[in-house]
């Protein structure tokens, strides 16, 4: 019996491309992964096959190479940057006598690692015993069998039944607390929309620079490092433009090529935060060599989650890598921006970031100027509980004469129970969108 190990970091790495010679950039990822998750690379093997083999899903020949790789080097695990089934998964470990973990497992590893608040270890916990919940068959043969024996005889339950139950019981567990959890942000997400605040999410590809960013905006000192999921938890932060317009900034996790599906579902309450969005601030690494994949990658998560249909502004970051990029503006043919052009890490175009949210939101906005007469002092102070009120100066009559802005949708309910707001309007007030 193989007496399977529970640690050990000295990995040979063994990537399978499918209908293709293997990219440079698709390697590069995976030792990323790899070198995030702790490991120490120590080989990487690639070959290539046309369908995956049923039972080690690579040949017999490169799984002997595979075998003698381990021995050689002594690596006490092996990961595929591939999706193995439980019973490839046994089969493997059985033929090389070390763990074998594949592009899944991989991943959950890294986020278990690096969530921090509750809610994200409660979901990472959810997608990892999801996860097991498909792999309790390459329990050892001593979990298939009912106890015998004077003394020894149980209720009929072998210990792989009694470890499903316990597994499923536990799973029903964390979903009641995640649903608690969920319930607190939405009422978090109706108190914003009550208040007219629009929040703006952060998407994109891992170590695209996300969290630079919301720390260049925002001077929040989330944790930022060149490395793939630096970040895991969702962070919201307050965010004042120039003209005003209070925004609710919130960074989420990044998102990587062949995301797997526990995780999509899993984080599925914190990726809300996107779905509820008024704004997607998709940032993407501009010198990348592999940016349109990942672009695709981003999109199609975006398409899983149902968020494919929020307004998007595409940040392309790291222009400071790219002598012949300065910051910009790209705009369509209404003048509606489109592209940002900026570098976070410098600061470079932060500026041009900041003009693009303005004008977004701007269009949402009302401004005029208005003159309230002294028996209009009750309007006065509704306005300023609205927060509208930019300027004040005191009218020859002993009124007030008022610079206003505010959310045309508050403007258009006001005007509906304030008939007074209408009449001070129509007197002369110019509304500028």
């Amino acid at each position: 019996m193989f007496d399977r190990p529970q640690s050990g970091e000295r990995a040979i790495l063994v990537h399978v491309s499918l209908h293709g010679p293997p990219l440079a950039e698709d390697l590069h990822e995976f030792t990323e992964l790899a070198v995030s998750a702790g490991a120490e690379p120590l080989q990487t093997l690639t070959t290539q096959r046309q369908t995956p083999d049923s039972r080690l899903y690579v040949g017999t020949g490169k799984a002997d190479e595979i075998h003698a790789a381990v021995e050689a080097l002594g690596a006490e695990l092996v990961i595929f940057d591939n999706a193995l089934s439980p019973s490839q998964e046994r089969n493997l470990e059985q033929l090389l006598q070390c763990r074998v973990l594949d592009r899944t497992g991989l991943i959950l590893d890294i986020f278990a690692q690096r969530a921090r608040s509750h809610e994200g270890k409660l979901q990472v916990e959810l997608a990892q015993l999801r996860h097991l919940s498909t792999r309790l068959v390459r329990g050892w043969s001593h979990l298939e069998r009912q106890k015998g024996g004077i003394g020894l005889r149980g209720p009929g339950e072998t210990q792989l039944e009694t470890d499903r139950r316990l597994l499923n019981q536990r799973i029903a567990q964390i979903r009641r607390r995640l649903a608690r959890v969920d319930s607190q942000r939405e009422q978090g997400r109706r108190a914003r929309r009550r208040n007219e605040v629009p929040t703006v999410s952060l998407v994109g590809y891992t170590n695209a620079g996300k969290s630079t960013l919301f720390n260049a905006l925002t001077a929040a000192g989330v944790f930022a490092q060149d490395q793939l999921f630096a970040t895991l938890d969702p962070t919201l932060r307050r965010l004042q433009l120039e003209d005003g317009t209070v925004l609710i900034l919130a960074d989420t996790v990044g998102f990587v090529s062949r995301l797997p599906h526990e995780l999509v579902a899993a984080f599925k309450s914190t990726l809300q935060e996107t779905v509820e969005a008024d704004l997607l601030l998709h940032v993407i690494d501009a010198h990348s060599p592999q940016r349109d994949q990942q672009v695709a990658e981003v999109e199609d998560v975006l398409a899983q989650i149902e968020a494919d249909e929020v307004p998007v502004i595409e940040v392309y970051n790291k222009t400071d890598l790219m002598p012949d990029v300065a910051p910009h503006l790209d705009t369509d043919d209404e003048d509606t921006v489109r592209r940002v052009w900026l570098s976070a890490a410098s600061g470079d175009g932060i500026d041009l970031l900041l003009e693009a949210l303005r004008r977004r939101f701007a269009a949402d906005r009302v401004r005029g100027h208005l003159h309230l007469r002294p028996e209009d002092g009750r309007l006065r102070a509704l306005l300023f509980e609205q927060g509208a009120i930019r300027r004040e100066n005191h009218a020859k009559d002993g009124g007030w004469e008022l610079d206003v802005e505010l959310a045309r949708r508050e403007y258009e309910r006001m005007k509906k129970r304030e008939p007074d707001l209408a009449r001070c309007w129509a007197n002369g007030a110019t509304e500028t969108p």
